[in-house]
């Protein structure tokens, strides 16, 4: 087990910045408990701002933005109020959902790292068992059976870990990852409809038209 955990994080820690792999903890923290997006109430919440800017104008939004707990849909319906270009807006969040995007991904390459390492470290510790058993052989038959079983322990440890632990932790983290692209990309396009003046209901049927089909409801 030494020779497995030690091994795995020694290795992850020459492959990556030690201040990443001081958060990995944080980042396995996520992935059990996920952070929860309502995409729904999200939708809603820019089909109304549409209502409010066809009726009374863009700049009557300024004053819905301090109840705006979303960031990423404060910022957009911020430049929309402030006039900027609908191409200027793409363009930084495009930019700003593509970093994200990166550091998402490479935070999960740690794992996905580490779900490598495991079984090789496992591996390393069941040979050197094996080394240091055959070493002491010629006593008695059942310890040697005994110190071989103790041997392939390690094997069994690094692909538990591996499969059980580091991989799904990193395929998780690139389900939040698309997750959160979701929303940010279903923000992007609700602002820039609000801001073209499109109709509630055109602007309600686009967002949930990029929702998974068994999540898009009744238009």
């Amino acid at each position: 087990m030494t020779i497995v955990f030690g091994g795995t994080f020694a290795t992850v820690m020459i492959g990556t910045s030690f201040k990443q792999f001081s958060r990995m903890w944080k980042f396995a923290l996520i992935a059990f408990t996920p952070p929860k997006h309502d995409v729904e109430k999200i939708i809603e919440s820019i089909v109304r701002y549409a209502t409010i800017a066809r009726k009374d104008g863009l700049l009557s939004l300024e004053k819905e933005l301090n109840n705006i707990q979303q960031v990423f849909l404060k910022k957009m319906l911020r430049f929309a109020i402030d006039g900027t270009d609908p191409q200027t807006m793409r363009s930084v969040a495009e930019a700003e959902m593509g970093f994200l995007n990166e550091r998402h991904v490479s935070n999960a390459q740690v794992f996905q790292k580490m779900g490598g390492y495991s079984p090789t470290m496992g591996i390393i510790g069941t040979v050197m068992g094996l080394i240091v058993t055959l070493a002491n052989a010629g006593g008695d038959p059942n310890d040697l059976i005994h110190h071989i079983a103790t041997a392939f322990i390690a094997t069994l440890w690094g692909i538990f870990m591996a499969n059980v632990i580091w991989l799904p932790i990193a395929d998780k983290l690139k389900t939040i990852n698309s997750e959160e692209n979701l929303i940010m990309e279903v923000t992007l396009e609700g602002v820039l409809s609000l801001q073209a003046g499109e109709i509630p209901a055109i602007v309600r049927a686009k967002l949930r038209a990029m929702l998974p089909s068994g999540e898009q409801g009744e238009i």
